[in-house]
């Protein structure tokens, strides 16, 4: 499992995007939110979204992360799709788009892709949103594709040096002349392939088979304070004792094992202390 391309929470000067207006668009139809749909992720919005925690179950901090992402649906697990003639293909490796009809490579386009602590999702999606012109970070075009735990999308930049790296935080950049292109091509529905060599979030525990997985959580939990030990791919009663003292700061099951909860707790106070707000 991966994870969304951020956290959105608050922020000082305010967390704004695409996937803010996602939020408050779905909320204002749930009777949550009754400000205005402008992006931003402020004070009213926020009591919006714990308002929303509070009804659902779920933890209220007003952080709108993997389970609140689900709860909210902005990816609707019952979208119908019939076109099928143009497919993306997306090479995490290869940090390349390419653009399929049929059986035919029409073009191609260089990318950027997730870092490794934020990567993007493989795995078969749709693309279920395209606004022109969202701006800032975004660029000139978005795509929202159909993961289920997040706002990832395809998108242009405000960064055209970053293209050709892993440095954005799941989502995919293109240069904004490339996106406009690709908007203009293909239509919601449209098939996205994404693969590649990624950071995929199995079970990690006592024994578990060495792996670069592991490394990024020792990166987490030594940038948090809780592991001081060596950066290696071996999950060492080391990383365990530190995953314990993580869990017990912060109400998880104490188990020594990292699975999808305390993979959502490690990520989510990463992005806080490297205050990390793009997409």
């Amino acid at each position: 499992m991966s994870y969304a391309s951020r956290y959105l929470r608050l922020m000082d000067p305010f967390m704004e995007g695409i996937d803010v207006t996602n939020v408050q668009e779905r909320l204002s139809e749930l009777g949550y939110y009754q400000g205005p749909i402008n992006g931003i992720y402020d004070r009213e919005t926020i009591d919006a979204v714990r308002d929303f925690q509070l009804e659902f179950g779920l933890v209220a901090d007003g952080v709108v992360g993997p389970q609140t992402w689900n709860a909210i649906g902005l990816s609707p697990e019952s979208f119908e799709f019939f076109d099928n003639q143009y497919t993306i293909a997306v090479d995490i490796d290869e940090l390349e788009l390419l653009l399929y009809e049929a059986d035919s490579i029409i073009n191609s386009y260089p990318v950027a892709v997730g870092k490794p602590l934020t990567p993007t999702p493989i795995g078969n999606w749709r693309i279920i949103q395209k606004v022109e012109n969202p701006g800032g970070p975004f660029g000139a075009r978005w795509m929202r594709i159909s993961v289920p735990w997040g706002g990832y999308g395809i998108h242009g930049t405000n960064a055209p040096g970053s293209i050709g790296t892993a440095s954005s935080n799941g989502c995919i950049r293109m240069f904004n002349e490339d996106v406009i292109e690709l908007y203009d091509i293909v239509p919601l529905g449209t098939e996205v392939i994404i693969t590649g060599s990624v950071f995929t979030g199995r079970v990690l525990f006592l024994g578990v088979e060495p792996g670069s997985d592991i490394r990024t959580v020792q990166d987490i939990l030594q940038r948090l304070g809780y592991y001081q030990g060596p950066l290696t791919n071996e999950y060492t009663e080391a990383v365990r004792d530190a995953v314990i003292r993580f869990q017990e700061d912060y109400g998880l099951v104490v188990d020594g094992v990292v699975g999808e909860n305390t993979y959502q707790a490690l990520q989510k106070m990463n992005a806080v202390i490297i205050d990390d707000r793009q997409p």
